[in-house]
């Protein structure tokens, strides 16, 4: 019979949960926010992913043999995902130029039949090279976003519009998921040998941008345009091939 004492003492085991969880939520959170911009508050990310921890706890079911911690963090990545996709951070100005600098990576791709180097970028936009970096630097900080977790009001490509959420592992989510990994893997495969590395450094190794550098033995600023660079020729890639896209 349910009493009183034994809902004090699920209330507790669950707190008790929470608490002993929340450096999860702090570690996810940190990662997340070094790839966004400074006016993003870490407390914030924090704060959205102990609801999703909160939400992961109370619908935990041990039964399908997944484990609380696995299942808690893609339940507080997703509602930290979600609470960003929200937000407007990106300046419009910022949009505005990566869309200019994307269009010129796709019409000079076509009108070269290859992956175009910086100085051919560059001249698309009739920009000298260091015009063309300085409105890389200009633009960094809004491309993780946009590629991973921001809204796209304004019809920029935004890849999470594409992937269904991870709810179930039907056939046809699995499929979908596999194939844009496919599409990614390819479009990186094709970018210059330093992007790749950079890229590969950030994401998988997740380093920081100083950390990068000083691997590299690259300034800061050059890293952050390679970066920028590599997400714009990634965007470019999978917006004209990806099926279902929103036309911009």
């Amino acid at each position: 019979m349910y009493s009183c004492e034994t809902e004090e003492r699920t209330a507790i085991q669950r707190e008790g949960l929470i608490l002993e969880h929340l450096p999860q939520v702090r570690l996810i959170a940190r990662r997340i926010h070094e790839r966004l911009p400074a006016s993003v508050s870490l407390d914030d990310l924090i704060s959205t992913g102990t609801i999703g921890l909160i939400a992961a706890i109370d619908n935990f079911d041990p039964t399908h043999n997944t484990k609380l911690k696995t299942y808690a963090e893609y339940r507080i990545r997703g509602a930290i995902l979600d609470g960003l996709r929200g937000l407007d951070w990106a300046p419009r100005q910022k949009r505005k130029t990566g869309r200019q600098i994307e269009q010129a990576i796709f019409i000079a791709e076509q009108r070269l039949g290859r992956v175009p180097t910086e100085e051919e970028i560059a001249a698309e936009l009739n920009f000298s090279l260091e015009e063309y970096r300085q409105k890389l630097l200009e633009t960094e900080g809004m491309q993780m976003g946009e590629l991973d977790y921001a809204s796209s009001e304004d019809g920029s490509f935004s890849l999470l519009k594409y992937v269904s959420d991870d709810e179930s592992n039907l056939p046809s989510r699995l499929l979908e998921r596999s194939e844009l990994e496919r599409l990614v893997a390819e479009t990186i495969e094709r970018m210059p040998k330093m992007e790749r590395t950079v890229l590969s450094l950030y994401y998988h190794e997740e380093m920081n941008l100083r950390e990068i550098a000083e691997i590299l033995d690259l300034h800061l600023s050059r890293i952050s345009q390679l970066k920028t660079q590599a997400i714009l020729r990634l965007r470019c890639f999978l917006e004209k091939r990806w099926p279902g896209r929103r036309e911009g």
